[in-house]
């Protein structure tokens, strides 16, 4: 529609400017003013009728001296100019920002189901957005979990990528987004091969779920070469996002549940940010608060996590002085 008025408008502009005012007085009342004249009468309600529209085409009728046909002609073909650089503008913005879309977000639908306080969720949520890739978030509620009953893995975060291929486990999808990022002409079914999961008993006898070569991201050697250009690099990041795993995340529940009182405190901001009914957010502030305080004295004791009584902190834990123990011991 635009379109085919910007032409009708240059048409005009031109029709106007190559006509002679001498030679062909009429050109723009016969191409122009009946138009006009005849859009006039339509609005043209209580003014007087013909009077009133003599009115208004008088100044475009002796246009037609002097060179006022050339002035209209020039006003229409400005207008014209003036909306066909708002419409490239347009586009142009537009298309930008496609393509910034497809570059950053690697033209994939993301769904990720998650509870909002978990800390694995929340590490595929600081990957995502640090990215700058669009998802959508589904929040599940913990007891029923409704939101991911087709799912034969009931545990999140779960991520969905357009629809069709499912992601499991943090550290799978972060490893198998990256992948994606670098080269994005392998698909994700592609890539989630890579990590096949493996099913085993641990030492409690409770089976557990495994994924190969799950903090590694796959690449070609001339990939390699470019996101890792120095030498121990790759191995460096690997065993950064294994301590995560394995050690950071299990320091959350001696620092957030040290006592009674932060216990309750801190499943009561769950509570509020989760996905609760009444019932079950009362049994889980409650309940919940009093089994996580124990399972919190049980990990200080098993992660060797100590008071920091020097610093003078009222007992917080000291997460600087084990991360330095750590590093200097389990990862050299």
């Amino acid at each position: 529609m635009a379109a085919a008025c910007r032409r009708t408008l240059c048409k005009v502009g031109w029709s106007i400017l190559e006509s002679q005012p001498a030679r062909r007085p009429g050109i723009v009342s016969s191409y122009l003013l009946g138009n006009v004249s005849t859009l006039v009468s339509r609005r043209a309600f209580g003014t007087g009728g013909t009077g009133y529209r003599s009115k208004l085409l008088s100044p475009l009728q002796t246009g037609r001296a002097g060179g006022g046909g050339r002035v209209l002609g020039c006003a229409v073909l400005f207008g014209a100019g003036l909306g066909l650089y708002h419409t490239v503008k347009f586009r142009l913005q537009q298309h930008l920002a496609e393509e910034e879309t497809k570059v950053s977000g690697g033209g994939l639908k993301l769904i990720l189901y998650q509870y909002k306080t978990c800390p694995f969720c929340s590490k595929v949520r600081a990957f995502l957005d640090y990215h700058g890739l669009p998802y959508e978030i589904v929040e599940v509620n913990p007891v029923m979990r409704k939101e991911i009953k087709w799912s034969d893995y009931r545990k999140v975060p779960i991520l969905m990528v357009d629809g069709e291929v499912q992601l499991n486990d943090s550290t799978v999808i972060i490893s198998s987004l990256r992948t994606h990022l670098i080269n994005k002409e392998r698909s994700m079914t592609d890539i989630l091969q890579c990590y096949p999961a493996m099913k085993s008993v641990n030492d409690h006898g409770k089976e557990v779920t495994e994924y190969n070569n799950k903090y590694w991201v796959m690449l070609t050697e001339a990939e390699s070469l470019e996101l890792y250009p120095e030498k121990g690099i790759q191995k460096e990041e690997i065993k950064w996002r294994k301590w995560a795993d394995e050690w950071l995340v299990h320091l959350i529940s001696p620092n957030v549940y040290r006592t009674t009182g932060e216990a309750m405190a801190s499943f009561d901001y769950i509570v509020r940010e989760g996905k609760f009914s009444t019932m079950e957010g009362f049994f889980a502030k409650y309940v919940g608060a009093a089994a996580m305080y124990i399972i919190a004295k049980r990990l200080k004791s098993r992660r060797q996590v100590q008071k920091d009584e020097d610093r003078g902190e009222g007992g917080c834990f000291s997460s600087v002085q084990f991360l330095r123990d750590s590093k200097e011991s389990s990862f050299c």
